[in-house]
């Protein structure tokens, strides 16, 4: 577009925009992603206009079928917005005035930048939260899955990252399915507040004009709209909330990315990542890195830089807009683009992985990881949980110091420890006794791992 176009509030000064002040204030190249949202919520704004007599209907239709051949335009690329058009409003209300003439003005009716860029954030954030719940929603079906698989296969558990007791794997990759499924919930709760009209509020005080805002919410598939003018076109709390679950989701994915990377490397090996998720090097011919997650990790930090800049943004502004808000747009796109894209690309990845269950069996059933059930056993046997702590704790010791393996450890070496131990202590000693051991509520057992499976696969 030619930077000869009148900029839409030029109207009242009598110098032209200064280049270099139009050049850093233009934010088309950003805010153009919002271009369907933007006729979307025109094409309400002039069918209300219609309805309610403020322009003709003979003008709304030619509105309406001018912004239709605008979008088209713009999705096939014969049209291009450039910097000089200052925004995207501006280059659909142009191109429109272009193709049919005075009657374009008309669309503004009733309306301000303010209310409208509101409006179009709205309708972006419900879009993307559609789209991020999906993603989601297709990890929560790989992790189902994952649990089911390997829902007898032992791994050990940690604390710390010390190996800390034998648990089921199934039982692992659904504490992961139970951070994704408040991730997915979380968005859920959100859309209440970003499914809220702000259209009609105009610059921020209402407008003399007959509007009918709820018919506008109506049309563009809102559940409410705005109660107070001012809030609707100065609150960006949506955005802030939507980077923040944003964020949430991309903690919960770099923890997992950690023990994935970790597991994988050759001092854990409990994990193969498939050739089609990891990388070389280019000087290193055996390296087989795990590239993808690493890079889901790192993209985290963005989106946590994303927050702090939306919250600083917001920080000391005065009611009601202020510019300021313009700079709101590449936080959220960038925010909704890398979560969505990481939760999917982290989902293939996670798919293209298999433990290797030999080596993991191995390990359990030779780990000091069994020290526990020494401990729970002498409970049983009524000996007070501190002095069966402590008893343990001792044959820990003696085991590192002889490189005896607990489950290897002579009876009559045990009975040195506490008289109590008898030969059924090796009942205890082994990693599938110590998993299904567990019977308390939401344990690491694999009946109790069947029982979270079935509301897992309910929750799909």
């Amino acid at each position: 577009m030619s930077n000869k176009k009148e900029l839409l509030w030029q109207s009242r000064f009598s110098e032209p925009f200064d280049r270099n002040a139009l050049l850093f204030s233009s934010s088309v190249h950003v805010d153009k992603k919002l271009y369907r949202e933007d006729i979307e919520g025109s094409i309400a704004h002039v069918t209300m206009l219609g309805e309610e007599h403020i322009v003709s209907s003979e003008d709304a239709l030619q509105i309406i079928e001018g912004l239709r051949e605008v979008k088209e335009e713009i999705t096939h690329g014969s049209l291009i917005p450039h910097w000089e058009d200052e925004d995207i409003h501006t280059v659909i209300e142009n191109r429109l005035k272009e193709k049919i003439g005075p009657v374009a003005g008309k669309l503004h009716s009733g309306r301000s930048r303010n209310d409208q860029v509101a409006t179009d954030t709205r309708l972006y954030m419900r879009r993307q939260i559609a789209d991020l719940q999906k993603a989601l929603s297709g990890l929560l079906g790989v992790l189902v899955k994952k649990a089911e698989t390997y829902r007898e296969t032992i791994i050990f558990g940690y604390t710390h990252l010390q190996r800390a007791q034998p648990i089921s794997a199934g039982h692992y990759y659904l504490a992961w399915f139970n951070m994704f499924l408040r991730d997915r919930q979380r968005l859920q709760d959100l859309l209440k507040r970003v499914n809220i009209s702000p259209l009609g509020a105009a610059a921020f005080a209402g407008s003399t004009l007959p509007l009918n805002p709820r018919r506008t919410a109506e049309l563009l598939g809102f559940d409410d709209l705005f109660s107070n003018s001012i809030d609707a076109v100065s609150d960006r709390d949506t955005v802030i909330e939507f980077i923040s679950a944003c964020s949430v989701i991309m903690m919960h994915l770099s923890r997992f990315s950690e023990d994935i990377i970790l597991w994988s490397s050759y001092e854990f090996g409990y994990l193969e990542i498939s050739d089609a998720f990891a990388t070389g090097s280019s000087i290193m011919p055996q390296k087989k890195n795990a590239d993808i997650a690493e890079l889901v990790r790192g993209k985290s930090g963005r989106v946590y830089g994303n927050l702090m800049a939306m919250l600083t943004i917001m920080k000391g502004l005065p009611l009601s807009y202020n510019r300021d808000m313009q700079e709101d747009k590449q936080p959220l796109f960038d925010s909704a683009e890398t979560a969505i894209e990481s939760v999917k690309i982290f989902s293939k990845l996670l798919e293209h992985t298999t433990l290797k269950e030999e080596r993991l069996a191995k390990l359990t059933a030779e780990d000091l990881s069994l020290a526990t059930e020494i401990a729970e056993y002498l409970v049983g046997k009524q000996i007070p949980f501190r002095d069966a702590h402590r008893i343990t704790g001792k044959i820990v010791t003696w085991s590192i110091a002889s490189a005896v393996n607990l489950p290897k450890i002579p009876l009559e070496t045990l009975k040195e420890f506490s008289a109590v131990i008898d030969a059924d202590i090796y009942d205890c000693l082994k990693p599938e006794a110590s998993v299904n051991s567990k019977k308390t509520h939401g344990s690491c057992s694999f009946d109790s791992v069947a029982a979270q499976l079935k509301e897992a696969r309910k929750q799909l």
